[in-house]
């Protein structure tokens, strides 16, 4: 088939440094593995309905559960963004992922706290946090169930922020406190102040306008069937799906 995917030479060769040992016997033609589960990831089929020139459908799925598990999905896009240069400006923002119906069972009334799904005015969603540099592409992600605010995914990625000069970011994380911790990091906000706020609060709007690159960013994600809609109730697997994309799209 003309349309599959397949991973180039050098492609390959700079995912080869994240792969895990082999243990006992040869690994199956990793080439040929990782191209069929990116192609069922970014088309969200079914893993039975894997083309046959990927090989058997159960070596991909195996290949897909045993390599999220180890976290080598993550590894791969952590590995690849670390490997670049240090951005001067860096965005964060969050985006709603649908939740399909096999990831959100009804059944469970109050959920279950660890698949990281939550229902709001949209349904059942999941929501991710995101870091990127200023050209868009992530650096580091964050999930939590929809409902939970902004803020949270803000506290947790500040620890994993890199060295820049400024972070743009909505009125959505306009509290002091976070200001507070971008300063301490030696990092400029450019973030526009709440309309509730007494005093208005100074920011670059030409800078601000270059924010639009991460609002892209989610959309290029979003084309990978399976992160726009999520199937999996697992979050380990879900996130692995997201930082694979990631991968693909900005880092390779």
């Amino acid at each position: 088939m003309s349309d599959l995917f397949w991973l180039t030479d050098e492609q390959m060769e700079r995912l080869r440094p994240f792969f895990p040992k082999s243990h006992g016997g040869a690994r199956v033609d990793d080439r040929r593995v990782l191209s069929g589960i990116i192609f069922v990831n970014r088309n969200g089929l079914r893993w039975r309905d894997a083309p046959r020139e990927y090989g058997p459908h159960k070596t991909l799925y195996n290949r897909w559960k045993r390599w999220g598990a180890m976290g080598i999905f993550v590894r791969m896009m952590d590995g690849l963004a670390a490997g670049k240069a240090g951005p001067q400006t860096i965005m964060i923002d969050a985006t709603y992922l649908k939740a399909h119906r096999t990831a959100s069972s009804l059944r469970l009334k109050k959920g279950n706290p660890g698949c990281l799904i939550g229902r709001t005015r949209g349904g059942m969603n999941t929501k991710l946090h995101a870091i990127t540099d200023q050209s868009g592409r992530p650096l580091s992600f964050f999930m939590t169930a929809g409902q939970i605010s902004d803020y949270t995914g803000a506290a947790a990625l500040l620890d994993s922020l890199p060295a820049a000069q400024w972070m743009l970011g909505d009125r959505r994380y306009d509290a002091d406190w976070f200001r507070d911790a971008l300063e301490a990091k030696c990092i400029k906000p450019c973030i526009p102040g709440r309309k509730s706020r007494e005093k208005p609060v100074r920011y670059d709007k030409r800078k601000y306008k270059r924010r639009n690159r991460i609002e892209i960013m989610f959309g290029r994600l979003k084309d990978w069937r399976r992160v726009a809609t999520r199937y999996d109730g697992c979050p380990t697997v879900f996130f692995s799906a997201i930082c694979l994309a990631a991968t693909v799209i900005f880092w390779l």
